[in-house]
């Protein structure tokens, strides 16, 4: 994946607002992003599959197909990180985007630095992704497999999206203590936590579905964060 200050950046444009297209074109063309655009879902979804981007943002409401069935269909079998614009009022909006995949979102209206901070973050964390050492992590009877990105309890596979495997290695490489809002924010994003950023408790609360079945794993840490459970008597290997 390329650095945005040393290489330029292809971002595909999903929104069929002309107007903002144009505005987000001049806001990254500074920092070495070429931005294609398109303006219907249809057109959108092909963009993505067949073309060499780094990144793709996704509008939700479009005319042929949403952001949201775009998002689904993309990521059957694609990883290219994804940035959902959403209304800042519309949680609905934001929950299911993450439920779906996408790397994070960015609500309108919106500061031009804050545009290319999202990028810069979700970008350095693909970056990581692809160059991270495997390593086999296991807080029992949850077992992670950093190489391959994939979860298991006990014998049984845990499907998880990007962004929830993250945050699930980054509690179990802390299992036993708390790992605090803030820091999640911080290490998945690069940013302060806000008031309307209910991201990382959407991450948790799908994790605990995925996860838990009569068995809590994780906990929540009233005003601090949150907590990978070690149980009494059982093995922690990181």
């Amino acid at each position: 994946m390329k650095e945005m200050a040393e290489e330029t950046l292809s971002i595909l444009l999903v929104d069929d607002d002309v107007e903002l297209c144009g505005l987000m074109r001049d806001i990254l063309r500074p920092h070495r992003v070429v931005l294609e655009a398109v303006h219907d879902g249809a057109s959108g979804l092909t963009a993505a599959r067949n073309g060499n981007y780094d990144l793709a943002i996704l509008d939700v409401m479009l005319p042929t197909m949403d952001g949201f069935e775009i998002l689904r269909q993309l990521r059957r079998d694609s990883e290219l990180p994804v940035i959902m614009l959403t209304s800042r009022t519309a949680s609905f909006d934001r929950i299911a985007g993450l439920e779906l995949g996408a790397d994070d979102y960015l609500p309108k209206p919106f500061e031009p630095g804050e545009l290319s901070a999202r990028i810069r973050a979700v970008l350095r964390r693909a970056r990581k992704h692809a160059g991270t050492r495997g390593e086999i992590i296991e807080v029992f009877p949850v077992r992670i497999d950093t190489a391959q990105r994939r979860v298991w309890r006990e014998k049984t596979e845990i499907e998880l999206t990007s962004i929830e495997f993250e945050v699930l290695t980054l509690l179990m490489r802390s299992a036993g203590r708390v790992v605090t809002r803030a820091a999640l924010i911080d290490k998945l994003y690069g940013r302060e936590p806000s008031g309307y950023d209910t991201s990382i408790e959407v991450h948790i609360c799908h994790l605990r579905k995925k996860l838990e079945s009569g068995t809590q794993f994780i906990r929540t840490i009233r005003g601090s964060g949150y907590q990978f459970c070690v149980a009494p008597g059982k093995h922690v290997r990181v």
